[in-house]
């Protein structure tokens, strides 16, 4: 079954981090980045998440899972080394109906967490279906030579037009006429093919 592709706000939105080691540790960051409500169960916790939670940034609880700990959470991300405590935090999760990703477990995951290029507002998110995460974060870089920040600043001077645009009373077939002008004009290499980056030289860049 093909997955479904979608950008998900989690602004305000509770999220369990089972586990807060270094794997963790970058899981719960993407949590905050997406403005997510993140608290985390772990024994121990890596120096960074403790500050994190030093901070006021997550709520952390420094004690073993617990099944009450999946009350009220829109999704949960288990990392830890114990498959047993994985397969647990899953099937709990599931019953509860809680989308949960457990880290390097397919089989047990309700979604993926892709690999991501972030120019500005130009988010680029790339999965193999857990197939190959080796091969995503491949093609990642790839495009990462190829996409550079102007990109990002060209999309967000694209936004500022659009929302000009809409505030104006103009014909809609004319508008669309004029959003698809100034999208065409974004440089999709910009300066990196310009100065020979991205000419797949390099070993396994392509």
């Amino acid at each position: 079954m093909a997955l479904f592709p979608l950008f998900l706000k989690l602004e305000g939105r509770p999220a369990l981090v089972v586990g807060a080691g270094r794997v963790a540790e970058a899981k719960i960051r993407s949590l905050l980045r997406a403005g997510a409500s993140v608290r985390v169960v772990a024994p121990r916790a890596t120096a960074r998440v403790r500050a994190w939670a030093g901070d006021g940034r997550i709520v952390l609880a420094s004690r073993p899972f617990a099944a009450v700990d999946l009350r009220g959470v829109f999704l949960a991300v288990v990392a830890t080394p114990s498959p047993d405590l994985n397969d647990r935090v899953a099937v709990l999760a599931r019953r509860r109906r809680v989308l949960v990703n457990v880290v390097d477990d397919p089989e047990r995951c309700d979604f993926y967490y892709p690999a991501v290029v972030r120019r500005g507002p130009l988010t680029l998110a790339i999965s193999t279906e857990g197939r190959s995460p080796a091969f995503a974060r491949r093609l990642r870089r790839h495009l990462e030579r190829r996409i550079g920040p102007e990109v990002g600043r060209a999309v967000e001077r694209l936004g500022r037009e659009r929302r000009k645009l809409f505030s104006q009373s103009i014909d809609p077939a004319k508008r669309r006429q004029l959003l698809l002008r100034l999208a065409r004009e974004i440089p999709l290499g910009g300066e990196h093919e310009r100065q020979g980056v991205s000419g797949g030289c390099r070993p396994g860049s392509s």
